[in-house]
């Protein structure tokens, strides 16, 4: 069975009735980042609109009478969504979505099908794994290197067909449709229920997955390559952006880059020649500190002998020095 968040993944609200309620904890990270654990309850209702996490894409929240909702798993064919606080089975409830987390998920996860897609007909390099992170998601190609060339050229080829507003659409297939072998994927978990699910760029892609996804390439936006990074096992890990994060990541450059404009006394054009005025600068400053010291040093070291000749104990402190300051002291006074 596929939940109403499989099956309409722009729904935003919608009702439905509790299955079941039993107690439950939640172990979760804190604020200090260390693990705290919630007690609270697991409830299953007859359909849901919170997407359970799976396929590399993280589960959804939302309120379910205005309880929030703060973790949804999948247990076979259903899902369990966990509360703090219980609601009675048989009950009719008013399930809401954060809408703005999920239409996040849905531009960075089918932006990862195009890019997948995109990189394996170019170059032929194929898609290991991938992870939805938090501001940025990383994919994982099977390729020990991919070029600032290749990477220019997925990008330009994703950003066209986003321009062509190609359809994406989800079928259903029986296990036992022989349609399922010609479609890309990396296998089924082990507790999987029911029909298979396929998701389809229009003359693009067409692969099995369980995750929510745009209409339509037009609602991606823009996609934006932030790089690459050596991977484990001889494969390249490409980051990227999708939809809004690259807006919301414009917006943060420019924060930026004002701030360094306002700093510098400079165009941002010519922020790094000044930046790298200043380390040359500033490493000039720090040997001509560190010669001072040392002479400093030695000097001290002589007034030093005179008051040790007279059998008195001398201490010293200077703040801004450092073992080698101590150590020429000490050498020199013998």
């Amino acid at each position: 069975m596929a939940f109403l968040c499989q099956r309409d993944s722009y729904a935003r609200e919608f009702t439905t009735a509790v299955v079941s309620c039993r107690p439950a904890e939640l172990q979760r990270e804190g604020r200090d980042g260390e693990k705290e654990v919630l007690s609270g309850f697991q409830v299953v209702l007859e359909d849901t609109l919170l997407f359970p996490e799976g396929g590399g894409q993280p589960d959804d929240r939302g309120t379910i009478n205005g309880i929030s909702v703060l973790r949804v798993t999948r247990r076979g064919a259903q899902a369990d969504h966990f509360t703090q606080t219980s609601l009675a089975p048989g009950s009719q409830v008013q399930v809401q979505v954060d809408w703005e987390r999920r239409f996040d998920h849905m531009q960075q996860h089918s932006g990862q099908h195009l890019i997948t897609a995109v990189a394996d007909h170019l170059f032929g390099m194929k898609t290991t794994s991938w992870e939805l992170g938090r501001l940025r998601s990383v994919i994982e190609l099977d390729s020990p290197s991919v070029t600032a060339e290749q990477v220019a050229a997925i990008e330009q080829s994703v950003n066209e067909k986003i321009r062509d507003r190609l359809p994406v659409s989800v079928r259903e297939l029986s296990l036992d449709d022989p349609e399922v072998e010609q479609v890309r994927g990396r296998g089924l978990p082990d507790d999987h229920a029911g029909p298979i699910r396929v998701v389809t760029i229009e003359g693009v892609d067409s692969n099995v997955c369980c995750g929510t996804h745009v209409r339509n390439l037009s609602d991606l936006q823009v996609i934006k390559i932030l790089g690459t990074a050596k991977g484990k096992k001889n494969k390249t890990n490409l980051v990227f952006l999708a939809g809004n994060r690259v807006l919301k990541w414009m917006e943060r450059s420019h924060g930026t880059e004002k701030a360094l404009t306002a700093l510098l006394k400079c165009g941002a054009e010519d922020h790094v020649d000044a930046v790298k005025k200043l380390q040359n600068s500033t490493k000039l400053l720090q040997k001509n500190n560190l010669n001072l010291l040392r002479d400093l040093a030695v000097h001290i070291a002589h007034s030093l002998q005179s008051s040790l000749d007279c059998g008195r104990v001398v201490t010293l402190h200077r703040k801004e020095g450092d073992s080698e300051f101590m150590n020429i002291i000490a050498n020199e006074i013998g």
